[in-house]
């Protein structure tokens, strides 16, 4: 800890700070040129041919019992047969790009190329990406959202290592079937999330003191990245010229006393556990060093023969390095963190801080923070850590059950936390290339089902047709994209 200690004095010596806790004025102006606007969704359910996913079985399983209102998400905002029906949506907001994901049991039922493939899976997602170019609207596709093949999940998931060369098979079979018109790709959405969470593990409680399965999962999410990687940039990059990444999810962990170099370094460990966690190996072979320090000498304390935090041997080392185009980041809150006794939380990062939400700020819908400056703190991190190009996947305000039409609260949020993009290009220098709002219409919301609403527009989810319609927000950022920022009032 010696040497981080005295990485953090240097950040106070040397001036390398943040917001500190409040935002600077509204800052008029325009995005670069060649900025990119867009939204995102997610895949859905059951239909031609599909296989079960791990999320289908968790969300039906005891009646719904997992889910806060006891419902599946069997048709949710039926994409699948309004698809053409978001692209007008898009194309009506003047959108540059729409980021959805693939169902990997759509395309490969079981998970397993062996079992064979689901044409009618590669001709939806034909007619869905072949609509969003006839509209001039580019396709940004995710590999990975969470949904997981039971053939794969029943053999242990992200938890076995063969299921690295079942997700390169995935990858090959998508990058042939649709790489001619896609040039953005992400390989996972959130692994922080998804290995972090006992819907992935298909039991109750994976998280049994000390933590091991989610570093298993998270090794293996690594080395699936790397593989579809090198598989896109060995085989169709030359003739496809496309762009890869990853997207993480990351509060802002705001240190509470920025002067006080222990509150730097409980800033450090918090961030570097969910960001750097991924994307440092991704771009330089090994896990971050505060990770490596803190679960080998846990490991060692708890009489282990080896660390919990796996290693790469010399050969997976080289596949990994340097396996991303750029970074994608998911971001919608922000708490104070500050150092604690190392004897609360139940993952290695979490013992050793103590989190605080400040009572003066706001909250949305749902609970969740409202701290626009916390974007513009963890994209400037993100960009001074790794210097790579940043695209914001995610970003939004989640309300309750009634949220309608008239969304003030919404639209306040757009307004702000893209405005605090604009600060972190304009002041801080970060390199980012595209901002994603989530999400077009309101969504079934994994663990929250339907009690949460994040879309810019309202579906009506007690009418067989599903139909939407645009709230105050959807013309807020409708605005905001035509007018590429924020250009000064007449």
């Amino acid at each position: 800890m010696a040497g981080l200690r005295f990485f953090a004095l240097i950040l106070l010596i040397v001036g390398v700070s943040y917001t500190a806790g409040q935002e600077d004025d509204f800052l008029y102006g325009q995005f670069p040129d060649g900025f990119l606007w867009g939204l995102a969704t997610s895949s859905g359910w059951d239909a031609d041919g599909k296989g079960e996913s791990g999320w289908d079985f968790w969300s039906h399983e005891n009646n719904g019992s997992n889910i806060a209102d006891g419902k599946n998400g069997d048709i949710a905002c039926d994409s699948y047969n309004n698809y053409m029906a978001d692209v007008y949506l898009l194309k009506n907001m003047g959108a540059d790009f729409y980021r959805f994901s693939l169902s990997w049991a759509r395309i490969i039922p079981t998970g397993k190329l062996s079992d064979g493939i689901n044409p009618a899976g590669i001709q939806y997602y034909n007619y869905l990406i072949d609509g969003l170019i006839a509209n001039e609207i580019t396709p940004f596709i995710t590999l990975y959202h969470w949904d997981l093949p039971m053939g794969l999940l029943n053999e242990g998931g992200w938890l076995n290592e063969t299921i690295v060369e079942h997700f390169a098979d995935f990858s090959r079979v998508v990058f042939d079937a649709f790489g001619d018109r896609v040039k953005f790709w992400l390989t996972f959405n959130e692994p922080h999330v998804f290995c972090l969470a006992d819907w992935n593990y298909g039991i109750h409680d994976p998280f049994l003191e000390p933590p091991e399965k989610p570093y298993i999962c998270a090794h293996n999410v690594i080395k699936s990245h790397a593989r579809a990687f090198r598989i896109y940039d060995e085989e169709f990059r030359p003739s496809q010229n496309g762009q890869m990444g990853i997207t993480l999810n990351c509060d802002w962990s705001e240190p509470k006393n920025q002067s006080d170099p222990e509150h730097m370094l409980a800033m450090d460990r918090s961030v570097n556990f969910r960001y750097g966690w991924w994307a440092n190996p991704l771009l330089r072979g090994e896990y971050p060093a505060i990770m490596r320090e803190l679960v080998d000498a846990k490991s060692e304390a708890e009489g282990r023969n080896s660390s919990r935090l796996p290693t790469f041997d010399s050969t997976w080392t080289e596949i990994i390095t340097g396996t991303l185009d750029f970074l994608g980041l998911n971001h919608y809150s922000t708490h104070y963190v500050l150092p604690s006794d190392g004897l609360n939380g139940w993952m290695d990062g979490d013992a050793n801080i103590r989190s605080e939400r400040d009572p003066a700020w706001n909250s949305s819908g749902i609970g969740w923070s409202v701290v626009p400056w916390g974007l513009r703190n963890i994209t400037t991190w993100v960009a001074r850590e790794y210097q790579m190009p940043i695209y914001i996947t995610e970003n939004g305000y989640g309300a309750q059950e009634s949220d309608m039409i008239n969304d003030e609260e919404r639209v306040n949020y757009y307004r702000a936390y893209i405005n605090e993009v604009l600060k972190s290009i304009v002041y801080d220098g970060a390199d980012v290339r595209a901002y994603t709002a989530w999400s077009l219409m309101d969504n079934y919301e994994w663990t929250l089902g339907y009690t949460a609403r994040f879309g810019v527009h309202y579906v009506d989810f007690n009418h067989p047709a599903r139909p939407r319609a645009p709230k105050q927000s959807a013309i807020e950022l409708s605005q905001i994209f035509a007018d590429n920022g924020f250009p000064l009032p007449k």
